[in-house]
């Protein structure tokens, strides 16, 4: 029996329930093609939220403290061949109470390593190749944020950089109904302060309309049909509602590229108000 074989022996018999995650386990793969077929929990996914080469190609991801189940188990004595491709799955991130906080589309997973793991008996590392469009770089960090209960105030967003602000966005999509837990949206009626003082582009305004609707880390639209869908409900708050736009004229000068509709180029400042009207909300821009 070559070594992989005696770790995927060693591990065949130990078996733990799907669900949610122990103590310091992060993360958990279930296949994409059967709810029940899970693959298990792992403590760490280093590398899933880094950038890719060129900005694109398959993931390298290490599992740590890994226990493999499932499709994935059946994966692990095959290294090297195409037995060694487990399928696509769902990789689920838990909070610091075993609790999912959101879900990533993975596809081709891939088990191209494996050997014991410093983090338990019976457990392994497993180094893994695989897809996924929307792990963006920069991601973690706010993940993290949400995980240990810190995304707790305010214009944390307002420092990053372009590309972390995207990421920050994709975060608040994915952990929205997390991050909600069940709250049913706001009434009819209800007014909202927007802060345009540091509102400098799309992605920003974006993050700042996110956090007036639905607090730190919020989400309420992350591109111009987004935004339209939240304001039709089940994101947050109902319509008719009154935004009050603070230091508007600052997003104004800053939302001055022009977007293509198909017919007309208004400005961005100008097509966020049309939005708002159509869907019936006041904006009182002060």
């Amino acid at each position: 029996m070559s070594g992989v074989g005696k770790i995927g022996a060693l591990i065949g018999g130990a078996m733990q329930p799907s669900g949610r995650g122990g103590e310091g386990q992060k993360y958990a793969l279930t296949s994409d093609e059967d709810d029940s077929d899970f693959w298990g929990f792992a403590h760490e996914a280093e590398g899933f939220f880094t950038p890719l080469p060129d900005g694109e190609g398959a993931r390298r991801v290490h599992l740590e403290g890994c226990l493999p189940q499932g499709g994935l188990l059946k994966s692990v004595d095959h290294v090297g061949s195409r037995r060694a491709m487990a399928g696509n799955a769902w990789l689920d991130l838990f909070d610091g109470d075993g609790a999912t906080m959101g879900s990533y589309f993975v596809s081709e997973v891939t088990v191209v390593d494996v050997k014991p793991s410093a983090r338990g008996a019976g457990l392994v590392d497993l180094t893994v190749t695989l897809w996924c469009d929307n792990a963006l770089p920069g991601a973690g960090r706010a993940w993290d944020l949400v995980r240990t209960g810190r995304l707790n105030h305010s214009g944390m967003w307002q420092e990053l950089s372009p590309e972390d602000k995207h990421a920050w966005l994709s975060v608040a999509l994915w952990s929205g109904e997390y991050q909600r837990h069940g709250k049913p949206d706001a009434p009819a009626g209800q007014v909202f302060a927007l802060d345009g003082r540091h509102i400098v582009d799309e992605d920003s305004f974006y993050c700042a309309i996110g956090e007036s609707v639905n607090g730190p880390g919020g989400y309420f639209g992350w591109n111009l049909a987004a935004l339209d869908d939240c304001l039709r409900g089940g994101w947050g708050a109902t319509t008719p509602f009154t935004l009050h736009w603070d230091f508007s004229a600052e997003a104004r000068t800053r939302l001055a590229e022009r977007v293509d509709t198909g017919d007309r180029e208004p400005v961005l400042f100008d097509l966020l108000l049309e939005i708002f009207e159509e869907r019936g909300v006041s904006v009182v821009l002060r």
